[in-house]
């Protein structure tokens, strides 16, 4: 028994951080003939949150503090543009396991919640800083080394489903925690479920065995536009060993309520409120626009979901309703119309159920993709309340409100897929 814990500790130990930093003495010796000094580079408005102690406090604090300190000398043994992507394959496999790991309470380190979804955005965020300062001695697309690890950190690789016969399979996403220059210590509900819930086998309504795999998505439009939806989402909805059962995505929504969205809308139109990298998105309610690269659809997606059984069964501690509202052109007018029950014939989408921000988008992304690729499989997107709780003391990061709400959250949005994935 002790050789078999021994190993699994080993074993775990090694999928924490890759054993391309096992020696930091020798990734240092490394360093100093592999890199130039770091660029005194500005950063993105994103990456200059970092400024912000309390976002290195959270880091330390969810036990990734190794991650951002380690990766520079990592970054400085690469020897050449192949190498350096592999690198950052395995650097965001290991951040996206570890913090998952965390999250299921099974890798100690920090004294934050385990479910808290903040020291895995901010660790990301140094480490991208950390990327945009490297100065090696060979050329190399900085922007593809981003995405390269960006995705690997999201979930997008390296999270198959395990396969098993007649487990069903269900693939959710997240967001990032957002609206950070008004208080930088918000944390995402939805990112967190997807944390706790990734890999998770569970015993659906009817009895049978489910899987769940999850990806936590930006709150960027640039990375949107160039197609981290379609990458995350198209392998789960193609035939072969990573295709889903159901398809849902998750996102913070209204305070005190869970909503089913009954619509998703084509258009953007969120303007003047910015993402995470405080770009505008170029459409607001009056002039709605569609965003760059979304393929063919119509104005609005209706979900595929089994609305009826969800809200028949899950109603605590927080109510779980459908939600019909959507606000359009009509055929024919000019100025936008909000409707209770759903739009009308030729009219043109301004904002589905979720608005006209990235979780309305991401809703209209996949479902667009399911309705081509897997029309028969279930999709819809499920808004959770928002996550109160923070003390008022602006250095206090977490409080027990604050990590009571985050769990029941997280508890309800199992709940509603272990309703909303038995098959029908």
């Amino acid at each position: 028994m002790l050789l078999r814990r021994a190993a699994s500790a080993a074993a775990l130990l090694v999928t924490v951080l890759p054993v391309t930093i096992a020696s930091p003495a020798h990734a240092a010796a490394d360093a100093a003939s592999a890199c130039r000094p770091p660029a005194s580079v500005p950063l993105d408005a994103e990456q200059s949150r970092l400024a912000d102690a309390r976002t290195t406090a959270l880091v330390e604090r969810g036990g990734l503090g190794d991650f951002v300190r380690r990766f520079p000398a990592a970054l400085c043994t690469t020897r050449n543009p192949a190498e350096t992507g592999r690198l950052l394959d395995a650097w965001g496999e290991a951040l996206w396991q570890a913090s998952v790991r965390r999250a299921q309470g099974q890798r100690p380190g920090g004294d934050l919640a385990p479910g808290d979804d903040r020291p895995l955005y901010w660790a990301r965020l140094g480490m991208t800083a950390a990327l945009a300062r490297w100065q090696p001695e060979f050329t190399v697309d900085r922007a593809a080394l981003r995405a390269r690890f960006e995705d690997a950190s999201r979930g997008l690789t390296g999270n198959a489903f395990r396969t098993a016969p007649g487990v069903r399979r269900i693939f959710i996403s997240g967001f990032d925690p957002f609206g950070l220059d008004a208080e930088i210590r918000r944390a995402n509900p939805s990112g967190s479920a997807a944390l706790q819930l990734n890999g998770r086998r569970v015993t659906l309504a009817d009895g049978s065995p489910a899987e769940i795999r999850a990806v936590v998505l930006p709150v960027r439009y640039a990375d949107f536009d160039a197609g981290m939806v379609e990458r995350a989402f198209t392998p789960h909805l193609t035939a072969g060993p990573a295709a889903a059962d159901i398809i849902t995505t998750v996102s913070q929504g209204y305070p005190g309520i869970f909503t089913l969205e009954d619509w998703a809308g084509r258009a953007r139109s969120a303007d003047p409120y910015p993402d995470n990298a405080r770009a505008l998105s170029g459409g607001t309610r009056e002039r709605p626009v569609t965003a760059p690269g979304l393929g063919p659809g119509p104005e609005f997606i209706r979900t595929t979901l089994p609305a009826d059984a969800v809200t028949a069964a899950v109603q605590t501690p927080y109510p779980v309703l459908l939600n019909s509202d959507v606000t359009e052109i009509p055929a024919g007018g000019t100025a936008p119309v909000d409707r209770t029950d759903g739009p009308t014939p030729g009219s043109r989408a301004v904002a589905g159920g979720g608005g006209g921000y990235l979780s309305n988008e991401v809703a209209y992304r996949s479902n667009r993709l399911r309705a081509e690729l897997a029309p028969h499989l279930p999709g819809g997107h499920l808004h959770t309340p928002v996550l109160t709780g923070l003390p008022s003391d602006p250095q206090a990061l977490t409080g027990p409100e604050f990590e009571r709400n985050e769990s029941a959250i997280t508890a309800e949005v199992r709940a509603v897929l272990e309703h909303a994935a038995v098959r029908r």
